[in-house]
């Protein structure tokens, strides 16, 4: 059974960019694919990135396309997101998730049966 733990959340300004990372244990990495969704206060959980197991295909929520970057590293057992040029509404706390589906079909959470606890990431006006 895989674990997923996610890391790199924080409290920033618009504008600025973090880094989120989540490494798994157990299984074989390489055969998930990896999303990352969030759910801000209030809301619902939302899709925000999906990418293949091999890491060559990729899909993302309209909200961040071009501000965001999903990447992994299987040697490392670890997916990032690199979110960039933040904006309030992107506060949440952000999961990291992992499936057997291919990420086309891997963009909603149903889709996903193995779950982070979850960062913060705050950012404020």
């Amino acid at each position: 059974q895989v674990q997923l733990v996610e890391s790199g959340g924080g409290l920033v300004q618009a504008g600025a960019s973090l880094r989120l990372s989540c490494v798994a244990s157990g299984g074989v990495f390489s055969s998930y694919t990896m999303g990352w969704f969030r759910q801000g206060p209030g809301q619902d959980r939302e899709f925000v990135a999906a990418l293949s197991g091999s890491g060559a295909s990729t899909f993302y929520a309209d909200s961040v396309k071009g501000r965001f970057i999903i990447s992994r590293d299987n040697t490392k057992t670890t997916v990032y997101l690199q979110a960039n040029s933040l904006k309030p509404e992107d506060t949440a706390i952000y999961y990291c998730a992992a499936t057997w589906k291919v990420a086309k079909q891997a963009q909603s959470a149903s889709a996903y049966n193995l779950w982070g606890r979850g960062t913060q990431v705050t950012v404020s006006s």
